[in-house]
C-alpha cells in the first residue's frame, strides 16, 4: 500500500471552516461560544495530528478541516487530551480491504478478508473511506465520530463499549442501561422487527456504543425516544445536550 505523505500543518482558513461547519448540519447548531470552542479544538487537532491519503488520494486542507472538524465535536466539553496516543489519520478514497484473523469461542483461529469504510487501529490511526465521510448512508450516520468514539473506548483497554468515565458518573449504572439497551437491540433483531438504531450496533457492546455516540449527535431525538436511558448517560458523558440545541 502506497501512502501519499503531507506532513505541512495547514491553517484553518475562514473558508474551510464554514465549509466543514455547513456540511456538518450537527455542529452547525451549537451555540456561538460552544461553535468559537469547536473552531479552537479544530485548529488544535489539525496541528496534532498528521494527514495520510492511501489508494493515490491527495488528502486536501479543505478535506482535513471536515475530518478534524467532526473529530472534535465529541470532546467539545472533554479537550483533546482523550485522543492522545495517536497522532495518525489515513485516508482512502472510499472503502478498503483489510485481512482479518479472531479466534472463535472454542479456540479456533479463522482468517479473511474484509471491506470496511473505517477502522481504529489501537494505539495506531484511524482509518477513514472519504466517500463515506463526505456522503454519509444515512441521516444518523456519520463515520469520523464512530470511530473517534472506538478511540475513546480504547482510553482504558480494548474496545468493549466501557470508556474512562468522568468523575462524578456511576460504572454500574452505564453497564446496566448500555447492557439493557444492547440486549434490547439484539432481540429486536431477533424478532425481526426493523429497528430505528443502525443494526449495526447489535454487533457488539463496543459497536453499540460508537452508533450510539454517532446517533447522540446526529439524530438525538431518535436516540432519546428509543433508548433514552443511553441518551442521559451520553449527555453526562460528553457534557453536552444535543437535543437542547436542536430545539433551542
Amino acid at each position: 500500500m502506497r501512502l501519499w505523505g503531507f506532513r505541512r500543518r495547514p491553517k484553518l482558513t475562514d473558508a474551510h471552516w464554514r465549509a466543514a461547519l455547513t456540511a456538518t448540519p450537527h455542529a452547525a447548531r451549537l451555540s456561538p461560544n460552544d461553535r468559537q470552542r469547536l473552531r479552537t479544538l479544530t485548529e488544535q487537532f489539525l496541528a496534532a495530528k498528521t494527514f495520510e491519503g492511501a489508494a493515490g488520494l491527495e488528502v486536501a486542507d479543505a478535506m482535513r478541516a471536515l475530518i478534524a472538524l467532526r473529530a472534535c465535536l465529541p470532546v467539545l466539553h472533554l479537550g483533546l487530551d482523550g485522543y492522545d496516543g495517536w497522532s495518525g489519520i489515513v485516508v482512502y478514497p472510499a472503502d478498503f480491504r483489510v485481512h482479518e484473523e479472531y479466534e472463535d469461542e472454542i479456540g479456533v483461529v479463522h482468517r479473511g478478508q474484509a471491506d470496511l469504510c473505517g477502522q481504529s487501529i489501537a494505539r495506531g490511526p484511524m482509518v477513514l473511506s472519504w466517500e463515506t465521510v463526505e456522503h454519509p448512508p444515512a441521516p444518523d450516520q456519520d463515520l469520523v465520530i464512530h470511530e473517534c468514539a472506538h478511540k475513546l473506548d480504547t482510553l482504558n483497554g480494548p474496545a468493549d463499549g466501557f470508556p474512562p468515565l468522568p468523575a462524578g458518573m456511576s460504572g454500574s449504572e452505564w453497564t446496566r442501561d448500555f447492557t439493557a439497551a444492547f440486549e434490547s437491540l439484539v432481540q429486536q433483531l431477533d424478532r425481526d422487527k426493523e429497528p430505528r438504531l443502525d443494526p449495526y450496533a447489535a454487533t457488539d457492546p463496543s459497536e453499540f456504543f460508537a452508533v450510539a455516540c454517532e446517533t447522540f449527535f446526529t439524530q438525538p431525538v431518535l436516540l432519546y425516544e428509543d433508548f433514552p436511558a443511553v441518551y442521559r448517560q451520553l449527555q453526562q458523558f460528553f457534557r453536552q445536550d444535543p437535543i437542547g440545541t436542536t430545539t433551542a
